[in-house]
This record gives C-alpha cells, structure tokens and sequence, in this order.
C-alpha cells in the first residue's frame, strides 16, 4: 500500500509491524530483526516515517535506547497535512485560470476540474476531522468508563 501512493516499501514494512508489534514500541535492532532488514534502511525509513507523521522516537524509562511506536492521533495529522496540499493544487489551478483568461471555455475545463475538485475537498475535510474527533472523543470517553 505504501508503495501505491509513492513511499519506499521498507517504509510501509515498518509502518506494518508497528501497528501489530507487541510491545508496541519497538527498538532499531529488534526492527531490524524482525523485517531481516539493514539498520542503515531502517534508519533513513524511519527518518522518513516521523517527518511524515506517522510514527515517534520515544524512550522508554530505564532503557538506554531510542524506541519507535506509532505517532497518536497519526491519521488525523496526515490527513490535516493533505489539507495543504490540497490548497496548493487548487491555489494552482486558479493561477493556470488566470494565464488562461481570454481562451475558449473548453481550453479551461480541465483546470477548472482540478480547481473545483481540490476547493470542495479543502472546504469538507475540516468537517470531517472535526466530526472524527469529536466521535474519537466520545469513544475514549465511554471505554474510560
């Protein structure tokens, strides 16, 4: 799946046994283990996978070493940072509009899909998140109980 939308494969392997290991935070060595991976790989993926935000350096009290453990909440920043890109396509298309102005409406069309795609995503994914949290934070709050 990773490899899909354009991330290194090594990134999805780590990014997969975090979301099952036990425990749930996970040394270099026993990543490197575990996926019969170099530490160097390891290393640059996992660089990788915290500036994307989908995973944390910790360290865990009593040990010497650095873990790594999925990053909380770590869709929903993903998903906040799309909304940025989403912006800068659609900031995109209006400028392409803009060099466009004075052409024939059909020479148009394809910019003013990307445009208006990108616009409506950007308008509706805050409603999203904002209706997610909301139903996270009620879940939290009824398995508190």
């Amino acid at each position: 799946m990773f490899e899909i939308v354009g991330l290194p494969r090594m990134s999805g392997r780590i990014f997969g046994w975090l979301l099952i290991s036990n425990p749930p935070q996970q040394s270099s060595s026993e990543l490197a283990e575990v996926l019969q991976a170099s530490k160097g790989s390891l290393s640059t993926m996992t660089r990788l996978l915290i500036q994307i935000g989908l995973i944390e350096r910790v360290s865990l009290p009593g040990h010497r070493r650095d873990y790594f453990q999925i990053r909380p909440n770590a869709w929903t920043q993903l998903t906040k940072q799309r909304m940025a890109q989403l912006k800068a396509f659609r900031e995109l298309a209006e400028r392409g509009l803009k060099l466009m102005e004075g052409t024939q409406p059909p020479l148009q069309e394809r910019l003013q899909e990307m445009r208006d795609v990108h616009a409506f995503l950007e308008q509706e994914l805050p409603r999203l998140i904002e209706r997610w949290e909301q139903q996270d934070e009620q879940h939290e709050m009824s398995v508190d109980r």
